[in-house]
């Protein structure tokens, strides 16, 4: 006789970019596996692929593309999964500002943990009087590198690349350039054309960019004065 199949509960979210309702699932133990594998193994591209798969696997409405989700769609998706998978707190080793040395656990409940908008973000940026470049949100293989690369992983190109690929069009009153229809030179080349305000205006869109945030207090035991930290990205929330 074949054992019997445990049936799997099932959740809804909505996305913060787009307010779309979604279904998904916790998730299961192989997926768990593979995700600890990924992590293990340090390769940001086996990450990448973990990610995708697991998420692929765990969301149960049509038509969701993992690939073509904001990378805060996917901090958010990831972390509530997460939480319906292994528990809804989540045990994290903060260091206290005061001393910048002191590490003090902490308990934070998922349901706590929003996605914070910059007032100041805009994917549109005026160029100058004549031309906007509208920028996008990063592919989920930027994600993973952003969120689990080393500092030493990270080139000069790799940031140049980021921002060319991140490029969605460029237009005017009259005329529109789309990123789709120019090769990656092309782009690149057309990043490094700009002037140092312009290059400005597009760090602090990635410097805005919607994030998971959550601000916690704690006490230093050797110190007794208590800290306020602010937690974010998803690094921060997912071991």
């Amino acid at each position: 006789m074949p054992l019997p199949k445990i049936s799997t509960p099932t959740y809804e979210l909505v996305l913060p970019s787009s307010n779309k309702k979604i279904k998904y699932r916790p998730f299961l133990v192989k997926e768990e596996k593979v995700l600890i594998l990924a992590m293990e193994s340090q390769d940001t591209s086996t990450v990448a692929n973990a990610v995708k798969d697991v998420l692929a696997s765990c969301i149960l409405s049509r038509g969701v593309k993992v690939e073509k989700l904001s990378t805060f769609d996917i901090e958010y998706l990831f972390l509530n999964i997460r939480g319906k998978s292994v528990g809804e707190k989540i045990e994290v080793m903060v260091t206290c500002p005061d001393d910048g040395k002191t590490q003090v656990p902490t308990s934070i409940n998922i349901d706590e943990i929003k996605v914070i908008v910059d007032k100041k973000h805009n994917k549109d940026i005026k160029l100058d009087d004549q031309y906007t470049l509208r920028m996008r949100y990063p592919s989920l293989d930027e994600f993973v590198k952003n969120n689990f690369a080393t500092a030493a992983d990270v080139s000069v190109d790799d940031t140049f690349d980021l921002i060319s690929s991140c490029i969605d069009q460029v237009y005017s009153e009259e005329e529109s350039w789309t990123a789709a229809d120019c090769t990656k030179k092309e782009l690149s080349q057309f990043v490094e054309s700009l002037n140092s305000n312009q290059f400005k205006e597009i760090e602090t869109f990635f410097e805005t960019m919607p994030k998971l945030s959550h601000t916690v207090k704690v006490i230093n035991p050797n110190t007794k004065k208590e800290n306020e930290i602010v937690l974010e990205g998803l690094q921060n929330f997912f071991g």
